[in-house]
């Protein structure tokens, strides 16, 4: 398959080795600042970025930018008629509008807080403990993660999503906490901190706390490679989804729905 990257940062160059390893063609690298992208662009432009990735002729993109370009990104190329792949976070607020976007236009979208392997089963892993633990009410819960001090958004799309996971199987916590405390916490309050240092490229823990003990359930990324081959696959299973008609077009996709 012919792959376009838009966005060629850390992740877009791991996100190029994986693919060539799994025997794809990089057709363009799309970037605002990188030397050795294929295609520099203006920032803000995100005509460009379309222009680029239509002549290239790609039958798949993967988009790794930035928070504050993914939504122009989104809606530049989501009417070339490519199935796109999307790992940038910080749009979960918007996720309504993309879908109604993309049915609007018949374009095919798939997005996901965290491609690895690892995480989507830490999902599972915390559905069932969390289901476990729910008789048990002197075990409070809460949730942290890590990233490197060059991550641009925060809390990460991941944490954001283990905390959707505790919710869906708990009713002992009903609303999601990102901000600082200024007062004592509700009982129903499910607060998600964040730390920034370093070179980290991701932790998430899981804390259930009581005076008795603490249960921690963590994933720990060792490096970029889990997210990048993820991304490669969700959009090989992506595209032969559309393909052999399993998926329609005009939809925004989850990890969920590529089982």
């Amino acid at each position: 398959m012919k792959i376009a990257l838009v966005g060629y940062g850390k992740m877009g160059h791991m996100i190029e080795e994986c693919a060539r390893s799994c025997g794809h063609e990089i057709a363009v690298t799309v970037d605002v600042a990188a030397d050795d992208a294929s295609a520099k662009v203006p920032a803000g432009d995100y005509e460009a970025v379309a222009r680029a990735v239509k002549s290239s002729g790609a039958e798949g993109i993967i988009e790794f930018s930035h928070p504050s370009a993914v939504m122009g990104n989104i809606k530049a190329l989501l009417p070339l008629g490519i199935p796109v792949v999307v790992g940038t976070t910080g749009w979960n607020d918007r996720h309504q509008e993309v879908s109604d976007f993309a049915a609007s236009c018949g374009g095919t979208i798939m997005t996901s807080s965290n491609f690895s392997i690892g995480v989507n089963m830490l999902y599972k892993i915390i559905d069932e403990a969390v289901k476990i633990m729910e008789p048990f009410s002197e075990y409070d819960i809460s949730t942290w993660e890590m990233h490197h001090n060059q991550k641009a958004d925060s809390p990460s799309g991941t944490a954001l999503e283990i905390a959707k996971h505790i919710l869906a199987n708990t009713g002992r916590k009903t609303e999601i906490v990102t901000e600082e405390f200024h007062e004592k916490p509700k009982p129903e309050q499910l607060h998600v901190s964040s730390t920034r240092c370093g070179a980290v490229p991701g932790t998430h823990t899981v804390f259930f706390d009581s005076a008795a003990d603490t249960i921690e359930i963590t994933h720990r990324a060792r490096s970029r490679a889990g997210f990048a081959m993820g991304a490669v696959h969700a959009l090989e299973r992506l595209c032969n989804g559309v393909k052999n008609g399993n998926l329609v077009k005009g939809r925004l996709y989850g990890m969920s729905d590529l089982r």
